[in-house]
């Protein structure tokens, strides 16, 4: 592709720089960058926030008591879960901090005094984690009215949808490729037809077909580059100026582009020039093929 390149630059004047088809490729180019540039960026995201938020769960347990003797057992299991490796401290939830939790539910002005709720017990893990097997073993033999919640069940959709994300922006790019793909095509049989005359006149003075496809090829991917390369930085100072919600603990967290991150989008006018210069190539030598 290089040597094509380099071996073009008298043959891309033959091609007015102007028109509608330059304009077209340009334009879409700049549109699908703009959106490929996006699409990675939110499935970085998603993977970050999803492995925090996995990581959080996993790091985090509840014991819930309930039963005629719940007073009684909240020490039981207390003591119980201070002697068991793998947890790292265990508190009982007051009143207040089960209102907190169940606030974005049901609403600020609870009356829980009225409600039989259980007792909570916060239980912070260690990397490793306690054995479930024989931590339940025990609740149930001295506490049967506890219950432990190691938050798996909140924890697999979680890893899932992150799965399905990351799935989806892969096949978001597929499709950026082939729209983009169509649109190069669609304007490189534009330019050839409406340079039909000058086809024909170099075919006349002996040019041959690689030099006139040359020519269309080397204009139009150039054209397809240069948009990429303006919807790829259009993309990224629009991520820089979006609202950083690190600290406020707003679903968003974590959007914008860490560290090596930002060098993932100088793939994409890379990634838009060779899908516009091989299909640019297909589409002259077919069109050149057919032609008279």
């Amino acid at each position: 592709m290089i040597a094509f390149f380099k071996t073009g630059s008298t043959a891309e004047r033959i091609v007015p720089p102007g028109g509608n088809s330059a304009f077209l490729v340009g334009f879409a180019a700049a549109a699908m960058a703009f959106i490929a540039v996006f699409a990675l960026f939110l499935s970085m995201a998603v993977g970050r926030l999803a492995d925090q938020w996995s990581t959080e769960l996993a790091r985090s347990a509840t014991v819930q008591i309930d039963g005629p003797d719940a007073e009684a057992e909240v020490q039981t299991v207390l003591d119980l879960l201070a002697t068991t490796p793998g947890i790292v401290s265990a508190k009982v939830l007051d009143r207040e901090a089960q209102t907190a939790l169940l606030a974005p539910w049901l609403g600020q002005h609870l009356m829980l005094d009225s409600l039989p709720l259980p007792h909570l017990i916060s239980v912070e893990l260690d990397e490793n984690g306690p054995d479930l097997t024989s931590l339940n073993l025990r609740l149930a033999a001295e506490a049967p009215g506890a219950s432990f919640d190691d938050h798996g069940y909140w924890r697999r959709p979680v890893i899932k949808t992150a799965r399905h994300m990351r799935w989806l922006a892969g096949l978001s790019l597929v499709l950026i490729a082939a729209t983009m793909a169509v649109i190069v095509v669609l304007s490189a049989n534009a330019a050839l037809a409406a340079n039909a005359s000058i086809i024909r006149t170099l075919r006349l003075i002996g040019a041959r077909d690689n030099y006139i496809a040359r020519a269309f090829v080397r204009r139009i991917t150039a054209r397809a580059s240069l948009g990429a390369v303006v919807g790829m930085i259009g993309a990224m100072a629009l991520m820089l100026v979006f609202p950083d919600t690190e600290g406020a603990g707003a679903i968003l967290s974590g959007v914008t582009p860490q560290g090596w991150q930002w060098l993932l989008p100088l793939l994409v006018p890379l990634f838009v020039a060779l899908t516009a210069f091989y299909a640019t190539r297909m589409a002259a030598y077919r069109h050149l093929r057919r032609a008279p």
